[in-house]
């Protein structure tokens, strides 16, 4: 571990101000892309060193400064426009139009929140649907909140400014629609969508949210995506219980698959749309609340599912083509053990057996950021990728499967491949075609 020599027990420290100030949760095994943030940061806060940095982080409690520089270097907020087809799918066909066949001629708001946005495209996204949604949207009062603790990402999303990487997978009529293009293969968001987003700085761990009347109260929908996989069980509970409070009677939470829990979204009632889960805060909603202190509710949720059992179950399931089931288990399995590649990796097997490729390549996205040299991980992304004719992101994986794989002799067998051993993958990435790239 290249960490300047630092003691595993100042990492520990670190580590904990970091889960308990930001929410970010760094184990042993990823004290190097810990380190790798601090060192980074040590720069931008005019610290000589990474030592001084972990003093300077651990003697007292952080200030908004010192959260802000870290959660720049220790954040991944890789997205792109219309991601999650199928969610985005029942907004638009189920949830949205319900919502204004509702409020049409009576309060015609609609409030909708992006939380976690990262680099913005998720609420530039939601913009344009409900642009497509009403065409009388000038009559309406439509707020989009985009909330990120990355100020390097809002910074980027409030300048509405994005590369062809992030229209991956979009039609070019939405493109030419709402972005004016620039020179050098630039993308400017148009005002008629910018109107729609407030861009803010907001901790969902440290900063107390909803306060009445606030921007992040009484909202219709919540995206809540790839952020709570990262906090820790009490942490986790508490953004839920404040998500919870921060929806209208009737609005709905949508989290990324690998993050649905029945424990944990007790207080929602669970509705399923073709290829999506959302959350939906029902009238009675708070009777369902836990009593408990929420740091046990959590920390008791993973007994009725303990991981070797989920994991067992999901895995039997999945080897007989039962897959519905198989999903389920999956779900409580990483419900109970977020931080394990493992699952996350038979959870987007099970999603991409399931032709729902978005999901899968989320969840595998986690399992190699969890474990970065989790190979199976790869090989899977640059499938899904070749399937989806994007050669270039194919060859790309392959490339990082053929890597590692260097590593290995050819008779040594591949963490969860089944017997599938070194070498005999080693073959079958040489002799894969990466498909025809149609970006």
């Amino acid at each position: 571990m290249n960490n300047d020599s630092v003691a595993p027990a100042q990492w520990a420290h670190v580590s904990d101000a970091v889960a308990q100030h930001i929410g970010l949760h760094f184990p042993p095994e990823r004290y190097d892309d810990l380190a790798r943030g601090v060192r980074h940061a040590a720069q931008d806060l005019g610290l000589p060193d990474t030592a001084a940095c972990i003093r300077t982080l651990t003697r007292s409690r952080m200030d908004v400064t010192q959260q802000q520089v870290l959660a720049r270097h220790l954040t991944i907020g890789e997205t792109y426009f219309l991601r999650d087809p199928h969610l985005l799918d029942a907004l638009s066909r189920r949830v949205l139009p319900d919502l204004v066949r509702r409020r049409r001629g009576r309060d015609q708001r609609l409030r909708l929140w992006s939380a976690g946005c990262a680099s913005g495209e998720e609420a530039y996204s939601l913009a344009i649907l409900l642009h497509q949604l009403l065409p009388d949207i000038a009559d309406w009062r439509v707020t989009i909140t985009a909330t990120d603790i990355n100020p390097a990402a809002l910074e980027k999303a409030a300048a509405g400014v994005y590369g062809e990487w992030s229209f991956r997978n979009v039609p070019a009529s939405v493109k030419q629609s709402w972005f004016e293009q620039r020179p050098g293969g630039r993308y400017v968001v148009s005002p008629a969508l910018r109107k729609l987003v407030n861009f803010e700085f907001l901790n969902l761990v440290a900063d107390e949210f909803p306060p009445r009347g606030s921007e992040t109260s009484a909202m219709d929908v919540i995206f809540c995506r790839n952020v709570l996989m990262y906090f820790t069980p009490p942490q986790v509970a508490r953004a839920v219980a404040r998500l919870h409070g921060s929806l209208v009677h009737g609005g709905w939470l949508a989290v990324s698959p690998s993050e649905t829990s029945q424990d944990l979204f007790a207080a929602f009632s669970t509705v399923n749309y073709p290829g999506a889960i959302l959350y939906r805060k029902s009238a009675d909603a708070a009777k369902t609340l836990p009593t408990a202190p929420l740091a046990a509710h959590v920390a008791a949720a993973p007994v009725q599912a303990a991981p070797p059992s989920a994991a067992r179950h999901a895995r039997s399931l999945a080897d007989e083509g039962r897959l519905a089931e198989a999903l389920a288990w999956c779900e409580r399995w990483v419900a109970a053990d977020k931080l394990d590649p493992a699952a996350h990796y038979l959870l987007a097997m099970v999603l991409a057996e399931q032709g729902a490729h978005e999901g899968a390549r989320a969840s595998l996205r986690r399992a190699v950021f969890l474990e970065p040299g989790f190979v199976l991980a790869h090989f899977a992304l640059g499938n899904i990728a070749r399937q989806e004719g994007r050669g270039i992101d194919a060859a790309r994986h392959f490339a990082t499967v053929q890597r590692l794989l260097d590593s290995h002799q050819p008779g040594d067998l591949l963490p969860h491949g089944d017997g599938l051993n070194a070498g005999r993958l080693a073959h079958i990435v040489r002799s894969m075609p990466a498909g025809r790239d149609t970006s």
